[in-house]
């Protein structure tokens, strides 16, 4: 599930708080957990163990569990490690007019004209990082969500949709959108975030090591048997989630597996809040 906001002003403040440094962003932390590591620049990354993945809305985590993640558009949990959530390469659904209205430019068009739509997700359109330009132009405007989340005290920023360039057509490649990823890595260094890849696990090696990130939010990885190629790069810094719908085999089996991220969860596939039907969240 994949959701994101966005808030005005990146640039400037990008420049302030990275002379502040960090401070503002770990202020998610508080007194919670001890973290683990830290990551490039300094950034610090999540504890070891259980974590929550909180897209379908907020609520107070399992006392046994030392990170968060939630949207952009909620507060990090008070105390605990907190990952905001942004879609990084295609559009938010309350976002689309906005990207429309203001900068079709960005967005990718298919032969046709039509703006390009993620099949699984119609109501969110491709953004266009093909070029130098386009890329400086995107980074600008997610930049301001990531801001935004460093100044509500998040402690690190997740970018989903790195692998959008496997529906652009061919419109733009991987190379593209590792750039991309390095301009929005960056940006969120200097803003003290850490930074998380989101699933494409044929990329993590290159992301590490070419976009700089520090960590990684990875969706089904046992399902797909993708655990190892996130593992090998983060080491334990991998926040894993399953949903029961495409596990196969039992949730206790998958966490003996000793590829499985020691701190993977199983959540309901709509993420729901504890109180609504079919919530579930179980910890390895």
């Amino acid at each position: 599930m994949r959701r994101g906001g966005v808030a005005p002003g990146y640039a400037v403040a990008a420049v302030v708080l990275a002379v502040l440094g960090a401070g503002c962003a770990a202020g998610g932390t508080g007194d919670g957990a001890e973290l683990s590591s830290t990551g490039a620049d300094g950034v610090e990354l999540p504890p070891a163990g259980a974590f929550d993945y909180q897209l379908g809305g907020a609520y107070e985590p399992p006392s046994d569990v030392g990170a968060v993640v939630r949207d952009a558009t909620d507060e990090p949990a008070p105390e605990l490690y907190s990952v905001c959530y942004v879609n990084g390469f295609q559009t938010q659904p309350q976002e689309r007019d906005m990207w429309v209205s203001e900068h079709p430019d960005l967005l990718l068009r298919d032969g046709d004209g039509a703006f390009v739509v993620d099949p699984d997700w119609p109501d969110e359109f491709l953004l266009d990082v093909s070029t130098e330009e386009r890329r400086a132009g995107i980074a600008e405007i997610v930049g301001a969500t990531v801001e935004d989340c460093a100044e509500r005290g998040f402690d690190a920023v997740e970018f989903d949709n790195l692998d959008s360039y496997t529906r652009s057509d061919g419109a733009f490649t991987a190379d593209d959108a590792l750039l991309l990823a390095t301009e929005l890595a960056d940006g969120a260094h200097g803003l003290g975030l850490a930074v998380a890849q989101k699933n494409s696990a044929e990329l993590a090696g290159r992301a590490r090591e070419e976009a700089g990130f520090d960590l990684a939010v990875a969706e089904e990885c046992v399902a797909y048997e993708e655990c190892a190629a996130y593992t090998d790069v983060y080491g334990d810094a991998v926040l894993a989630v399953e949903y029961p719908d495409t596990l196969e085999i039992p949730f206790e089996e998958a966490c003996a597996d000793p590829d499985t991220p020691a701190g993977t969860i199983l959540r309901d596939r709509d993420l729901v809040v504890p109180d609504e039907p079919g919530y579930l969240f179980e910890t390895c």
